[in-house]
């Protein structure tokens, strides 16, 4: 497997997150994504304040993230962009999230080509949220 850097994205979250603790699959916490910015060689602009993340802290100590986002190119595509994936739960916050992104762009716009794409991506909290590397999958 090759991977080519698509882009680095820092998305902001905005507290107090929203806790459902103790459901049948574990912690649910519900945080709304509200900002940040993504730059690649090929695609660079905004994370606009209108996803969130569905995050479910499992007993056994493994993180489930769901995350759904738009994203608005410096020449104003605008793109949904959704990943799942998995993180580690630490006393520190979370370690090792990994993610399996997808997009949807117009078919008629500039990135259509990210609609055939599924991305990897690694990534790790920041004070004001999570950032991610996020890799084409060749």
């Amino acid at each position: 497997m090759e991977l080519e850097l698509l882009f680095e994205i820092n998305a902001d979250i905005a507290p107090p997150p929203i806790v459902i603790p103790d459901t049948p699959d574990g912690t649910r916490v519900v945080v709304h994504v509200s900002g940040g910015k993504f730059e690649g060689p090929r695609l660079k602009g905004a994370v606009l304040a209108s996803g969130g993340d569905w995050f479910l802290m499992r007993s056994d100590g493994v993180g489930v993230i769901d995350v759904r986002l738009v994203l608005k190119t410096d020449d104003s595509e605008s793109i949904y962009m959704t990943y799942t994936g998995r993180a580690k739960l630490s006393a520190g916050g979370l370690t090792g999230i990994n993610t399996a992104p997808v997009f949807a762009a117009s078919t008629k716009g500039k990135y259509a080509w990210l609609n055939g794409v599924q991305a990897f991506a690694e990534g790790e909290t920041t004070p004001a949220g999570v950032k991610y590397k996020v890799y084409l999958v060749k």
